[in-house]
């Protein structure tokens, strides 16, 4: 929309050619004004909006005591057939294999193997480890503050 100036090489110097629309032009052109939206309302008057804030996610996870034969269990039905003796040192190198028993164990314990450790779960052996080891759902300061502390150390919540 800016007036365009022009310029080229001429024989004796620069030969500027005035531009199409002048200054004034351009400025004192009506310039055509956005129509307002109309805003409509989609919620009912008489209601206030609720906003459910989700639920806390506990992290907290405590091993069960039939472990090991819940993980055989499921193993088991991954596979389809009879485990070897040495079922804890089987390589999970099939992908589909290691999804479906992952999947499985997180759904019937509550407990899901983070993305930052699948690639550690190559054997059956890996995943019993995992999840035989207990998670607590606390910070470091709420284990300072349960320990017991200095009598020069304090730690308060309140600020």
């Amino acid at each position: 929309m800016a007036a365009l100036c022009v310029c080229r090489f001429a024989g004796r110097g620069w030969l500027w050619k005035a531009p199409l629309a002048t200054r004034r032009d351009f400025w004192s052109r009506s310039r055509k004004e956005k129509e307002p939206v109309a805003v409509t309302e989609t919620m009912d008057k008489g209601k206030e909006p609720v906003w459910v804030c989700p639920p806390f996610r506990s992290r907290a996870y405590t091993p069960p005591d039939d472990l090991q034969s819940r993980l055989e269990s499921r193993f088991q039905e991954v596979l389809g057939s009879s485990l070897p003796n040495n079922w804890q040192d089987m390589s999970l190198d099939d992908g589909l294999v290691k999804f479906r028993l992952l999947a499985q164990l997180a759904d019937d314990l509550g407990h899901a193997v983070p993305n930052s450790r699948l690639h550690q779960m190559c054997r059956v052996r890996d995943v019993l480890d995992f999840y035989n080891v207990p998670v607590q759902d606390r910070s470091k300061f709420d284990e300072l503050v349960a320990n017991n502390l200095p009598p020069n150390l304090k730690i308060s919540w309140g600020y």
